[in-house]
């Protein structure tokens, strides 16, 4: 499976597919932000992971497991700028379709913005929000094998205009747990435009297809993931100037010619994170974004752009996890996420019994 795995990631970066451009000129760009702070401690792209955290289903539908039953995820982003990004997400497990679902809501608040004439006279200020609605579904399939499909609607307000669509991410998992092996692929953001910004000047979708290997250690509390992400896209460098080399010829004639950057190119396609167990309740994460440090770091100072830390603590009735990324020298930024076991917090009884409240189920991967 590994081998096919890696087969397929190879396939996918060289059949030079271009449907897509760089980020910057895509609509609802929001919904690439990390879903979640263990998420985002792992570097900002999970496509697979074994943690005990509903908020990764949001990084890979395949992930929603019957562990979820009964679990409600609050999430909270204190983003740069005054900007505010929440999360709140709610897992079901329906035995007779045996079917795990999800429901997921995002909210992000710009603030209050200036607003300004076209010479940059201020004639007061507005507001700016994006949301997003999710259904997902998951179900395994003979013993290593789950998949799962996520439902979107996700919708842009400004004052005088608005942009939405509806979207779809579909993931597999694939778990060896005799061997401690595990991959994931998800293609995200699949979906129709149902309004434009800007009718005449339509921006694409922020779509990705992601591949993910993550290999835990009997004997050794830690476990290292890599993910591979923008698949779809060899070469996603920026048009930088800088690259170019002028080479002085006979006669005082210049060739311009490109460096190739082989090895820049590769690695912006992949990140890199670390999950550490110390005993049962305390999980430390870090993760590394070789991309983002790519593009947001200063030459002169690049300090810690691009890394991500986190923990996680795994208790009876909630879990919690912090997280900060590094984007640049500006500092980073932080999340919490608090996910409540509904089931130890609250009693109802025969009716507890017939909505299921009070059934326990194993972790798929332990």
């Amino acid at each position: 499976m590994l081998r096919l795995s890696l087969l397929g990631l190879a396939l996918l970066f060289f059949t030079g597919i271009q449907a897509q451009v760089n980020g910057g000129d895509q609509m609802l760009s929001f919904l690439l932000v990390a879903q979640g702070p263990h998420a985002g401690a792992l570097g900002g792209e999970v496509a697979v992971n074994t943690s005990s955290d509903i908020m990764m289903s949001r990084a890979n539908p395949a992930l929603l497991r019957p562990e979820f039953h009964q679990e409600l995820s609050v999430n909270y982003n204190f983003y740069y700028a005054g900007t505010r990004l929440s999360h709140v997400t709610y897992g079901f497990h329906h035995e007779k379709l045996k079917t795990t679902f999800a429901l997921g809501l995002s909210y992000l608040n710009y603030g209050q913005l200036t607003q300004t004439d076209n010479i940059g006279i201020e004639q007061g200020t507005f507001s700016a929000a994006d949301y997003m609605v999710s259904i997902t579904a998951s179900r395994s399939y003979l013993t290593r094998w789950r998949y799962g499909m996520a439902l979107k609607y996700a919708h842009s307000r400004l004052p005088s205009q608005k942009a939405s669509a509806l979207l779809s991410d579909m993931g597999i998992v694939y778990a060896d747990t005799q061997k401690a092996w595990y991959v994931g692929a998800t293609v995200k953001n699949v979906g129709v435009v149902l309004k434009q910004y800007n009718a005449n000047a339509p921006a694409p979708l922020p779509f990705d297809i992601q591949i993910g290997v993550m290999k835990k250690f009997k004997k050794a509390p830690f476990a290292l993931s890599v993910t591979a992400h923008h698949l779809y896209k060899w070469d996603i460098r920026y048009n930088n100037p800088a690259d170019a080399v002028n080479n002085t010829l006979l006669f005082g004639d210049t060739t311009t010619e490109t460096k190739s950057y082989f090895g820049d190119k590769l690695f912006r396609h992949l990140v890199f994170a670390l999950d550490m167990r110390l005993g049962k309740r305390l999980e430390l994460s870090a993760g590394y974004n070789h991309l983002r440090r790519s593009e947001l770091a200063i030459t002169e100072r690049k300090g810690m752009s691009g890394f991500a830390l986190g923990f996680g603590m795994y208790l009876n009735k909630m879990n919690l996890h912090v997280a900060q990324s590094y984007y640049h020298v500006a500092g980073p930024y932080t999340e919490i996420g608090i996910t409540l076991n509904l089931n130890q917090w609250f009693g109802l009884g025969n009716m507890g019994n017939k909505i299921n409240w009070s059934s326990q189920f194993a972790k798929q991967y332990p």
